[in-house]
């Protein structure tokens, strides 16, 4: 089903897509949490379109330890980046991914 505008999609399982986007925001999600991650899997995820896509996603970073990142991916036009904007931790694999 097409999404309008702000509404936040459905529970998708990860794709290699939205690996490579964690890839990426790895770092970054490291500096963020002061944390070194030895894992860092991709398990599911939503999205919302706005002016680009915002990426909820659920990884694995250990353990029975997961976070929830927040990523902004720019249109095409704009050139694509990517930006983490927010980051949840303490999440367990049960936790629904939620607007945040």
């Amino acid at each position: 089903m097409p999404l309008c505008c702000g509404g936040i999609g459905d529970t998708k399982d990860a794709t290699v897509e939205v690996q490579k986007i964690c890839d990426e925001m790895k770092p970054h999600a490291e500096q963020k949490t002061g944390r070194n991650f030895d894992v860092f899997t991709a398990k599911n995820f939503k999205t919302q379109v706005v002016a680009g896509t915002n990426y909820f996603i659920k990884v694995h970073v250990g353990g029975e330890d997961h976070v929830h990142l927040r990523v902004y991916k720019m249109l095409p036009h704009a050139g694509g980046k990517l930006e983490l904007t927010s980051l949840q931790e303490s999440k367990a694999h049960s936790d629904p991914i939620e607007y945040f």
